[in-house]
């Protein structure tokens, strides 16, 4: 977890300049938003990071009271809300019953242990309570793992939880009837240093580009070689799963298009 906060405080200055894809992931779980109606007087941005999402919440919700959240403290300093907290997300310095709304726009996949967030989030989630969210599916970066699974049995990109297994763990903590959604988003580049160039810029260093060893050297030469496979139209893709998910704390007004079921799966 030390490595992850510190690749993600190294990225804080120029984070937002690579961030294209977690602007837009922002802007969508913004707009799933516009069907709420509650009255929200405390709002959660749980990850908040550089303030992507922030933007977004403080001009949908001008009356609330928003509260940043983020492990990375240099990413905090670039975030424009004033209430800002430097935390864990699994143990929230937040009172039992305080927040309205908790929204988290690709924070989770960087949690190891997810039964421990969601039951932090129920905690501090006031009865009626919502959290909305966004994290990366199995099929991420899909490309680039069976590029490097050609080379050798080794883990070289992180590996991301299913949306079903995700939904049983916010069952697991007490929230009612998960809807979980998933979309396909693909980003194309020239080359794979510039895909990878792109990772560490946004702290999400998957991949080591250095190696001191000639056996290194010859694997990345090998596993770009095998990534040229799915070049087309002269460009690289990088596929990304995205899933949306959101849940109550207790039997609530579903959101447009919801039906109340234990885990209900939607398509975008």
């Amino acid at each position: 977890m030390s490595a992850v906060r510190s690749a993600f405080n190294k990225a804080s200055n120029d984070y937002d300049d690579h961030a294209f894809l977690q602007k837009e992931i922002a802007s969508r779980l913004d707009n799933k938003l516009e069907v709420i109606t509650k009255n929200a007087q405390v709002i959660l941005d749980l990850g908040a990071g550089t303030g992507l999402l922030s933007k977004n919440l403080l001009k949908r919700f001008p009356d609330s009271q928003l509260v940043c959240l983020d492990f990375a403290q240099n990413s905090l300093k670039n975030n424009q809300s004033n209430n800002k907290i430097c935390a864990n997300a699994n143990h929230l310095p937040l009172a039992d019953n305080s927040v309205d709304i908790v929204v988290s726009s690709l924070m989770m996949q960087w949690c190891p242990d997810l039964k421990q967030l969601f039951s932090e989030i129920h905690r501090v989630l006031k009865n009626d309570g919502l959290v909305l969210f966004s994290t990366f599916g199995p099929d991420t970066l899909k490309e680039l793992k069976k590029s490097w699974s050609v080379v050798d049995n080794e883990t070289h990109v992180n590996t991301f939880i299913d949306m079903h297994d995700i939904g049983d763990q916010m069952l697991g903590a007490g929230f009612q009837s998960p809807v979980m959604e998933m979309e396909t988003l693909t980003l194309t580049y020239q080359t794979v240093t510039d895909l990878l160039r792109d990772l560490k810029a946004i702290g999400a260093q998957t991949v080591s580009t250095r190696s001191k060893s000639l056996m290194g050297k010859d694997k990345f030469k090998l596993m770009m070689q095998m990534y040229e496979s799915y070049r087309t139209n002269d460009k690289l893709p990088a596929t990304y799963e995205v899933i949306y998910g959101h849940a109550w704390t207790q039997s609530s007004t579903p959101l447009k298009g919801e039906k109340q079921s234990s885990i209900k799966v939607q398509s975008i």
